[in-house]
């Protein structure tokens, strides 16, 4: 058998993953393999201009393809600027593989030149980590890693790799199969526990499925509408279950808790029975523990058995695959007699919609209106993070999975501009748009090199007010309008930064110049930055002060 060096094993391990591109940084600790894919490897490699954007584009493409995506860096620094984007991904539950180099075996731990202790920095916020100590375990490690990643609940993967492993030699024989026998993740349902749950859906008067990223990253979208249709049960879907169902559909309640709609609330609060998917019942959906649907009981289906019970106590927990258990319980399940219920919501719907003062003024609600309008809720949309996410997420009716891209867990300022390029490259032919805020832009911005040197046509939104606008809009109402550091007065011209980098650059400051800016940018086949000069103090409403019931809301001006 040839001996192959671990570099070249490396390579093609990954493209027998089915790996299509990798994000990522050059380094002296990755020389051999960057020298590796050099020449005919079928894998793409993009030059970021920044690790931290590797990461999030590698997460954008995982997201947006339901594949893991892959990014490299060398050691020491260029591994720790990884470390936000893995944490991201950890908190999202989403599948990535990081390649980091790492100094020679023979010096680690001697404080050597970039050397970090990446695996022991990422052990919090991957779902396992590898130091590679020998070039012939090289296969086999990275075939465990996608299946890590990829199965159970899916999150991070990160392979440290000395450079002596890398330039090493070792026999290859690819492996077909990987079996981890202190990891199997448990699949198929109870089936006693789905007929409890059936059971109790029908006898129930006020049910509410309230779904999360599970149901996307189980491909369960098909079943739980067929679950919605076949029982009339409103949905109310978390940030990172949006897309999940879609958002134009009458049985749709959008989002719950702290930005959410104030219908959604309410269904929560008076229910009787929840039907969690996929969701962790995280602090800014609950608000006040205490006083979260203090009438319904919960039936929760999960695959992380450590999620059920975590935050809010359930009554028929069902651990296992969203989509397997959806076929199950939609074989059973009967509709429940909910006539009063769903009108009573209906009303709720009409009194208390999404609404902001339309006053002349550019306002961002608008932007995010127009942008949903004409691509019909068929692009994929990835967010900053901040006021301009939660814009997003109100306004923009995604209805796909897999086409709403934001970081939920971590909030991650300088995630979605990356984001949007991983997704790009997964989807040259679809059209993806970056909801940005000029506060989180500006993270990532030197990335406009990576989108304009690799013809990826990306369009970046960005709602402009001048200000960190979420922590501004939270000084306005609870600090007195002591508005500390969120001023953001030095900003760049947006317009002559986007051409100073070969990209297309747009200004638009009045409602009349929304559509035709949009229109045209969309037909540009370059990379577009749209600088949208919005009202400076426009607040995302309604809103749950923390700590507070979902009851206590602050739905703002009409």
């Amino acid at each position: 058998m040839t001996k192959r060096s671990g570099a070249e094993i490396l390579v093609e391990s990954l493209i027998q993953e089915g790996v299509e591109a990798i994000f990522g940084y050059q380094g002296g600790a990755v020389l051999p393999i960057f020298d590796a894919m050099h020449e005919k490897c079928p894998i793409q490699f993009i030059l970021v201009r920044h690790e931290q954007a590797a990461a999030h584009a590698a997460d954008g493409y995982a997201r947006s393809t339901g594949k893991a995506g892959v990014c490299l860096a060398t050691s020491g620094p260029g591994a720790t600027n990884l470390v936000t984007g893995i944490a991201t991904a950890y908190m999202d539950s989403i599948p990535i593989i990081a390649l980091t180099g790492q100094v020679p075996t023979s010096m680690i731990g001697n404080d050597a030149f970039q050397e970090a202790d990446i695996v022991g920095i990422t052990r919090p916020i991957t779902k396992h980590s590898y130091l590679v100590k020998e070039t012939k375990d090289l296969a086999r490690v990275v075939k465990e890693a996608f299946y890590i990643a990829q199965s159970g609940r899916p999150g991070p993967v990160l392979i440290d790799l000395p450079k002596d492993v890398s330039a090493g030699f070792a026999e290859h024989k690819p492996l077909r199969e990987i079996e981890i026998r202190s990891y199997k993740p448990t699949y198929s349902g109870h089936i006693g526990q789905i007929k409890r749950a059936a059971k109790m859906i029908a006898e129930s008067h006020q049910p509410v499925i309230y779904t999360g990223g599970g149901v996307i990253s189980s491909g369960a979208a098909k079943e739980l509408k067929v679950l919605v249709e076949k029982t009339g049960i409103p949905v109310t879907t978390t940030l990172m279950g949006l897309g999940g169902f879609p958002g134009d559909h009458p049985l749709s309640l959008g989002m719950p808790g702290m930005h959410g709609t104030k219908y959604a609330n309410l269904a929560i609060t008076e229910s009787d029975l929840i039907i969690a998917i996929g969701a962790r019942f995280d602090d800014r959906v609950t608000g006040k523990i205490d006083e979260f649907a203090p009438g319904a009981k919960i039936i929760h289906i999960d695959i992380d058995p450590t999620s059920i019970s975590k935050n809010i106590q359930v009554d028929i927990p069902i651990v296992g695959d969203a989509k397997k258990i959806l076929q199950e319980l939609n074989k059973i399940v009967t509709a429940p007699k909910i006539t009063a219920w769903t009108k009573k919501i209906k009303g709720w719907k009409k009194e208390h919609p999404l609404v902001y003062k339309q006053d002349g003024e550019l306002k961002p609600q608008y932007v995010v209106e127009q942008i949903c309008k004409i691509t019909k809720g068929e692009a994929i949309v990835t967010t900053e993070v901040g006021q301009n996410q939660m814009w997003a997420a109100q306004y923009y009716l995604c209805r796909e999975p897999r086409a709403f891209l934001s970081s939920g867990g971590l909030g991650t300022m300088g995630y979605g501009f990356p984001a949007a390029i991983g997704a790009q490259v997964g989807h040259p032919e679809k059209l993806v748009f970056d909801i940005a805020g000029d506060g989180s832009f500006q993270m990532n911005i030197q990335e406009l090199a990576t989108v304009v040197e690799n013809e990826l046509p990306v369009k970046i939104a960005i709602l402009n007010n001048q200000y960190l606008g979420m922590v501004r809009q939270w000084q306005e109402l609870f600090f007195n309008r002591r508005y500390a550091h969120t001023f953001l007065g030095a900003i760049p011209d947006f317009v002559k930064v986007a051409e100073a980098y070969g990209a297309v650059g747009m200004r638009i400051t009045k409602p009349e110049e929304v559509v035709p800016a949009l229109k045209e940018a969309i037909h540009t086949k370059k990379p577009v930055v749209m600088d949208f000069w919005i009202a400076q103090e426009e607040n995302v409403f309604p809103m749950v002060p923390a700590g507070a019931a979902l009851t206590q809301m602050i739905e703002g001006m009409a």
